[in-house]
């Protein structure tokens, strides 16, 4: 990526100026995730808290505890911490434990916890990996599953398991899933694994099937706006998207546990709109000054989730996309950090 530029978009919005400015942003409690907090019976044990979304769900739970007035034990589990998010965890009285979870007898010492956030999962990398891809999302589960076969689980999901679908016709929570590619069949199993667990077991569970959060670190929106900042080609093949906001994502899923059902509840968390890709690298192209180079045709169809429902009980994304566009905008040409994580978003045969 080229370096800082001294050219700055014209930003209708109050960019974003820090890696600490974001992490608050993201981590920002609503009033109805303060409001679940005060509600929610036990504590919170969060497994996966040091991957992508992990560390601001976590830092946002904290604080909704604080503003209810709470006493709550937050625990996060994860195989590998950054030493930042860690601090940031710990600043706010949230528990870490570092473990490898398929380690034999890793899953049974964790503590005891009523209410389950389970956020672990693989996908970059599964081509070529493919067992250990299935092991992680689909035995983990299933140890998981087993392990907390008594507790509340929000579980997240992924639209991937949906089938790519016409554009507009967007699938909803009642569409049958049809998984293209081996990581795709293997979120699938990640659920079955939880529905096995929730018919025999009785166990409270909500699929959050979720495409895709975006932040100014990772993400479509950056992959997107990275690539017109380089002169990178865009392919447009995949040509309709859904983004939505990780400061949403973390909200929505810090309430999900009054969904959780038996049999599991399902819920699609997207933003309102199918962004077409070629309208968002034009937009970035206006921001930054540069003409964005196109590849390829958009296809008929995409990989679409109708969120609806989410919306209906929820609200929508307190940034829309054209927010989050001209915030990314802003800190790629000021050279602002990346979590080196693209997300293969343009690929449609289901390999990562």
């Amino acid at each position: 990526m080229p370096g800082k530029s001294s050219r700055r978009p014209r930003l209708v919005v109050k960019p974003i100026g820090t890696v600490e400015e974001l992490e608050a942003k993201l981590s920002e409690p609503t009033p109805g995730v303060v409001d679940a907090m005060a509600k929610l019976d036990g504590d919170l044990l969060i497994l996966g808290a040091g991957g992508k979304v992990g560390p601001t769900l976590a830092q946002m739970a904290a604080r909704a505890c604080a503003e209810a007035g709470v006493k709550r034990t937050i625990i996060g589990v994860s195989a590998v911490y950054s030493r930042e998010a860690k601090q940031r965890l710990k600043k706010l009285g949230v528990e870490t434990i570092k473990t490898d979870l398929l380690a034999p007898g890793a899953m049974e010492k964790l503590p005891d916890a009523p209410n389950v956030m389970y956020m672990l999962g693989m996908k970059f990398g599964s081509t070529g990996a493919e067992w250990n891809t299935w092991g992680v999302n689909v035995h983990l589960a299933g140890l998981a599953a087993g392990r907390y076969r008594r507790s509340r689980i929000v579980a997240f999901s992924s639209g991937n398991i949906y089938p790519f679908t016409p554009i507009g016709a967007a699938a909803t929570e009642a569409t049958p899933p049809s998984p293209i590619g081996e990581y795709a069949m293997s979120c699938l199993g990640r659920e079955r694994m939880f529905d096995y667990y929730a018919h025999n077991a009785g166990t409270k569970v909500l699929h959050f099937r979720l495409n895709y959060a975006v932040e100014l670190r990772y993400g479509i929106v950056y992959d997107i706006g990275s690539k017109v900042w380089a002169g990178t080609p865009i392919d447009v093949t995949m040509g309709y998207v859904n983004v939505v906001w990780q400061g949403y994502v973390n909200a929505v899923a810090l309430q999900g546990f009054a969904l959780a059902a038996s049999p599991p509840a399902i819920l699609n968390v997207a933003g309102p709109e199918t962004v077409p890709v070629r309208w968002m690298a034009e937009r970035f192209g206006a921001l930054m000054g540069k003409t964005p180079v196109f590849e390829g045709e958009e296809a008929p169809t995409a990989l679409q989730s109708n969120a609806a429902p989410c919306h209906k009980r929820f609200g929508y994304p307190q940034a829309g996309v054209d927010t989050v566009i001209e915030w990314v905008a802003d800190w790629i040409m000021r050279g602002g950090a990346s979590l080196g994580k693209p997300t293969h978003y343009e690929t449609r045969d289901g390999k990562f």
